[in-house]
């Protein structure tokens, strides 16, 4: 099956000269694979080109031919023989198959763009799938379930029998649509509950003025108190930090024991541990997205990470193999040597325990936020006075935790103020890597959370540096984007050194040859050491109570449900981190 996707916010025929159309083989010949068509588009009338996928040959000739790139034809997997659940009108995105609802935590792995929030839009009735035709009824939806596990479920659905709960994916933006205090919005919530999410005391705050992570957390608390026969959970660790993450996800399996719960998650150690069951969704992020078999939760991330969808035969990716840190092996040569560090706030003291950063090393630094570990890193930068002392003079090129642009620039034109993007080197490693010569035409103060991300780790790699500090690279990434990040990052440290802040634990021990623990309370006190990777993960998994241990097929750390045999095994051993 072909798939013919036009991006209609970028097409703009009238200026190109319908490329598209006038290239077109099929069209030249006489008949019309390609025409023009008036369609709406964001509440105006456009004529715009309309490809008919019965007629494409799949030549490539338009996808070269138009200027701003909006045009994608692709094939389907050969043993996809079958229409789509729910296709976005003529020459869009196409969804096929569903995931399966059913008590205990489901999670659904894959790139952003695939089709995730697309199909819990469905589940949850927000959206009715059209079967990529003009509004099917209910009783056709449901009857191509006859048989499967889905058909009572789109049943109830049809009747308007579903109570689904939905967790949005967007939380920062709940403030431009919900005013007023946060007390308000908490008040079917019980206090137990605003405890166990640390909400208690931002009650009589602004709803206008809370952090990612506070929104995240009333965002959760709401959703896990209402009465439902479902609850869809859209990445509900975004802007939390590893304890946050890991303290989320035993609350929604708890809540998982009353009623069925869906969750997208992009973090695949808080996945593993959240989950029951995995369904992976692939195929090509804006043009279509397939949804796998349920899996086991072991099996399903194993499947992901070796990049073969075994039931339709398809590869999605390249085999992923967790080695352990080759340290070892790497130079011992010092980079960078520091005394005792303190660093004082009038109402927070940072202590750092004198260490050494090696060249060529990757320093991945644990910790809860609120503990000193961004004000480490701009020490490392110059950007703050301490007391102690830092031997090394070394360029530095710093990523912040927190990255915004109002830039009326263009991507390209934005990067090529800093160095020269067509360069082989930095487009081969880093540019085409990260995906960002997709988004050289865009506006830079246009870009979403993720596209911004990719934009800024490509600027702070892309700078001739001794040391690279990168402070929370995954944040906004998809899971895709978090693997491709760790390998340039890896790719890297064998010219250079870098270190690293983030709390994707799969991430961080996936490239880190050493590690920095941050322990202390929170927004009062935080002491930090450099010690070997295995006795920081040790020393940070204790601190949370969580363990790990390694898996046989690709040796990725995998969680420990709570209170398993093997958990309890570990715990009482004192191995947190096998």
């Amino acid at each position: 099956m072909r798939i013919a996707v036009v991006d209609y916010d970028k097409c703009e025929p009238n200026k190109c000269g319908w490329e598209c159309i006038k290239v077109c083989p099929i069209n030249r010949k006489g008949d019309v694979c390609i025409s023009s068509e008036e369609m709406i588009i964001n509440g105006s009338k456009r004529k715009l080109p309309v490809i008919n996928e019965s007629l494409c040959i799949g030549c490539g000739l338009c996808t070269k031919k138009c200027p701003k790139k909006a045009i994608k034809i692709v094939n389907t997997p050969e043993r996809l023989k079958e229409n789509p659940i729910h296709r976005y009108g003529k020459n869009g995105f196409a969804l096929f198959r569903l995931p399966i609802p059913k008590i205990g935590v489901v999670g659904l792995l894959g790139s952003n763009g695939i089709g995730k929030t697309t199909a819990l839009k469905i589940l949850s009735g927000e959206i009715k799938p059209n079967l990529g035709k003009e509004n099917p009824k209910w009783s056709e939806i449901v009857g191509i379930h006859s048989g499967t596990e889905l058909f009572n479920y789109m049943k109830k659905l049809s009747r308007g029998k579903i109570k689904a709960i939905y967790k949005p994916q967007q939380v920062d933006k709940i403030p431009k649509f919900v005013k007023g205090r946060v007390g308000d919005l908490l008040k079917d919530v019980s206090d137990e509950m605003k405890e166990k999410l640390h909400i208690k005391n931002i009650q009589n705050r602004n709803i206008e003025n809370l952090s990612g992570g506070e929104l995240q957390r009333v965002a959760i608390a709401i959703a896990l108190s209402k009465d439902g026969d479902i609850f869809y959970f859209d990445e509900p660790t975004s802007y939390l930090d590893v304890k946050e993450r890991l303290n989320v996800a035993k609350l929604i399996r708890e809540k998982s024991k009353e009623s069925p719960i869906i969750v997208v998650e992009h973090d695949l150690a808080t996945l593993d541990f959240l989950a029951d069951t995995i369904h992976i969704f692939y195929g090509v992020p804006g043009a279509f997205g397939i949804v796998s078999k349920p899996y086991t939760v072991r099996n399903g991330i194993n499947a992901f990470l070796d990049g073969y969808i075994k039931e339709d035969n398809v590869r999605i990716g390249e085999p992923i193999i967790f080695e352990r840190s080759t340290h070892l092996k790497k130079s011992k040569e010092i980079l960078v040597e520091f005394s005792d560090i303190e660093k004082s706030f009038e109402s927070f003291k940072l202590k750092v325990k004198s260490g050494k950063i090696y060249k060529n090393h990757i320093l991945g630094v644990f910790g809860s936020n609120g503990l000193g570990k961004t004000t480490f890193m701009k020490i490392l930068a110059g950007k703050y006075d301490f007391v102690g002392k830092i031997s090394q003079n070394v360029k530095i090129s710093y990523k912040p935790q927190f990255i915004s642009s109002n830039s009326d620039e263009t991507v390209l034109s934005f990067i090529s103020n800093v160095f020269n993007p067509y360069s082989t080197e930095i487009m081969n490693t880093i540019i085409k890597p990260l995906g960002v010569d997709k988004l050289f035409d865009k506006i830079v103060k246009n870009l979403s959370g993720g596209e911004l991300q990719r934009v800024s780790i490509a600027i702070c790699l892309g700078r001739k540096a001794d040391i690279y500090l990168m402070d929370e690279p995954s944040a906004y990434l998809d899971v895709n984007q978090r693997i491709n990040l760790a390998k340039i990052l890896k790719k890297k440290s064998e010219e250079n050194t870098i270190v690293v802040i983030d709390h994707d634990l799969l991430f961080l021990n996936y490239i880190s040859d050493d590690s920095m623990v941050f322990t202390g309370n929170q927004s009062v006190e935080g002491f930090a050491e450099i010690m070997s990777l295995s006795d920081g993960m040790n020393k940070f998994l204790k601190e949370i109570g969580i363990t790990f241990r390694k898996d046989p097929e690709n040796n990725r750390p995998r969680a420990n449900k709570i209170g398993s045999q093997k958990d309890q095994e570990q715990k009482y051993n004192g191995i947190y981190y096998v």
